[in-house]
């Protein structure tokens, strides 16, 4: 196995294991033993648990050393902004969350853990990731705003509200319905309903 093989390997192991049992209660001997390999081959491709834990934020939203978010790689969102065409732009930012949510259930699970245990990684979670995403959305909204289509409120109350749907519905189905007793729908219809109820709200 080539050195990077094995250093993917080792960060796929410590997701599953952050996100069964939390940062404080996973330690590298047991990452090791779960990826096959010694301690000393996880310290030479991490200097720490730290080091791991950022590589695994680092993983999710970077490439080639520059961080990559959703709208930057989505050309069916890029359209829908040059068009304005609000419905195609939240419906495409939703379905995009619900598909990464449900493709990624470790990794949700072990921000959540990290956020409960107060670790600073959470707070650089945080500031590198989800400030950017209040920036981008609000920023269309306020564009949306200008140009009469949007009422006049804090743009950032509209997307604590828009996110609140999206990480509760996908919340809902990774931690405590994951039988989808209470509501069972496709992210299609997931996504396009929450647009639908947010421009419903926000829309002069």
């Amino acid at each position: 196995m080539t050195g990077d093989a094995r250093r993917q390997q080792i960060l796929q192991t410590a997701v599953a294991l952050f996100s069964q049992r939390g940062f404080k209660g996973t330690t590298t001997k047991e990452i090791a033993k779960a990826a096959g390999v010694s301690e000393a081959m996880v310290f030479r491709h991490f200097e720490n648990k730290d080091a791991l834990y950022g590589a695994i934020l680092d993983t999710k939203g970077c490439q080639d050393g520059v961080h990559r978010f959703p709208w930057e790689e989505n050309d069916v969102l890029k359209t829908a902004i040059e068009q304005k065409d609000d419905f195609a732009v939240f419906y495409n930012i939703a379905f995009d969350a619900l598909k990464k949510h449900q493709a990624d259930e470790g990794f949700m699970r072990l921000l959540f853990y990290s956020a409960l245990e107060e670790h600073l990684l959470a707070e650089r979670f945080f500031h590198e990731f989800i400030e950017r995403i209040y920036e981008f959305i609000g920023g269309y909204i306020e564009e949306r705003q200008r140009d009469g289509a949007f009422r006049e409120m804090n743009p950032r109350i509209a997307v604590r509200a828009w996110l609140g749907m999206l990480i509760h519905h996908s919340l809902n189905n990774i931690l405590w319905d994951k039988k989808r007793v209470i509501l069972d729908i496709p992210n299609e219809e997931a996504a396009k309903n929450f647009a639908q109820i947010l421009l419903g709200g926000i829309k002069s």
